[in-house]
């Protein structure tokens, strides 16, 4: 039997494609591992698919100065070593990385050893891990065009990003009964990444405490916020973030909040009239696909390198989404709650130029490219 290991890390937008692909390997004849870090999210998101996991050392490649930098390197040296070990231990035929630091002694142990990578990016330029990891791979796949022209020569692919197909098969029946929201108002989901977001959270929060009739009283029970701000005309699905519950709006109608969901996900979109999102390019990448109206609110660039703010411009060019920027590390509630009504008055136009948009089989483009270097 053919032999892979996936790596990829940090965030699980660097977890979630790899997931994507497992139904394709296994049905291509590979035998999956997986090499990530110790406490990562990917650790819990691929031992809950089943595959046996390897943990590493790993460390950060910081852009500015921060006392870890001085100890990192030595993370990232031990994690090489391990990782090393690993694919000698497992002798794979070919390795798949879908980015994130811990990918990187991964990437460049494989080279050492001579095993053929495919590394993927999915945001328009290159983030740092990936483009150390380049030197190691013998394929770099993409997800927009305008990244080729970024890419090594030879080694570019444009395969878009794979999608989970579970995501394609919600039902509408049992989100209502996860939820319990079974009334005609749409439904506004929120997703500010596995970390969450403290700006969307304040602002969504914010519509609905100040607009209420009890805002300025001692008494915030959650009975005092029903239907103010955006709960007048939709019902919120809130997935905040680990941490993040606000015990305000516990128990406030219409408006769920939850730190992360995991297999309830694709009822929920089945759900979802608009969805409020980063502009991860996983994330907009599921979006489309289930074409799914929305409100991108990208990583502003004191939080980011800019590839959420590029990848939302391109999304808003094309007519799938709705652009709106966050300020000084806070999102106008003004603002979202227009963009939310604007959005959902003009939904049918953006379904429309999601309809038309040409997608490619991801899935397929990256598995035959393992296949191939497999069966060298």
């Amino acid at each position: 039997m053919k032999k892979i290991i996936l790596t990829g890390g940090g965030t699980a937008g660097h977890v979630t494609p790899n997931i994507a692909l497992v139904p394709a390997l296994k049905e291509a004849g590979f035998d999956i591992s997986y090499i990530g870090s110790k406490n990562g999210i990917e650790c819990e998101l691929i031992r809950n698919v089943g595959i046996h996991y390897y943990a590493i050392s790993s460390g950060k490649l910081r852009r500015y100065f921060d006392l870890k930098n001085f100890s990192d390197p030595f993370r990232v040296l031990k994690g090489y070593n391990e990782a090393k070990r690993i694919l000698r231990f497992e002798k794979p035929d070919v390795l798949f990385s879908k980015g994130g630091f811990v990918s990187v002694p991964v990437v460049l142990a494989a080279k050492a050893l001579h095993i053929p990578a495919v590394i993927h990016e999915s945001d328009m330029t290159p983030g740092l891990a990936n483009r150390i990891a380049a030197k190691g791979a013998s394929y770099f796949c993409c997800n927009f065009p305008e990244t080729l022209k970024l890419l090594p020569e030879g080694k570019a692919v444009l395969s878009g990003t794979p999608i989970r197909e579970e995501l394609f098969h919600g039902s509408l029946e049992s989100g209502r009964s996860f939820t319990g929201l079974t009334d005609d108002k749409p439904v506004l989901i929120i997703i500010g990444g596995s970390q969450g977001s403290k700006a969307i959270n304040d602002a969504i929060r914010q519509s609905i405490i100040c607009n209420s009739d009890n805002s300025s009283e001692s008494d915030n029970s959650a009975a005092s916020y029903d239907n103010s701000g955006l709960l007048a005309d939709f019902n919120i699905i809130h997935l905040c973030g680990k941490g993040n519950i606000d015990e305000r709006l516990t128990n406030t109608n219409g408006y769920l909040q939850y730190e992360y969901i995991g297999e309830e996900l694709p009822d929920l979109f089945a759900m979802a009239d608009i969805v409020i999102s980063r502009a991860g390019a996983n994330a907009i990448c599921e979006l489309l696909a289930l074409k799914k109206p929305n409100i991108l609110i990208p990583l502003p660039l004191s939080q980011s390198r800019g590839d959420q703010i590029l990848n939302a411009k391109s999304f808003e060019k094309q007519g799938f989404s709705y652009l709106l920027e966050e300020n000084n590390e806070t999102v106008s509630t003004e603002q979202l709650e227009k963009a939310v009504h604007n959005v959902y008055a003009n939904r049918d136009s953006y379904i429309k130029a999601m309809n038309e948009s040409s997608s490619s089989d991801s899935i397929k483009i990256i598995v035959d490219l393992l296949n191939k270097l497999a069966n060298k």
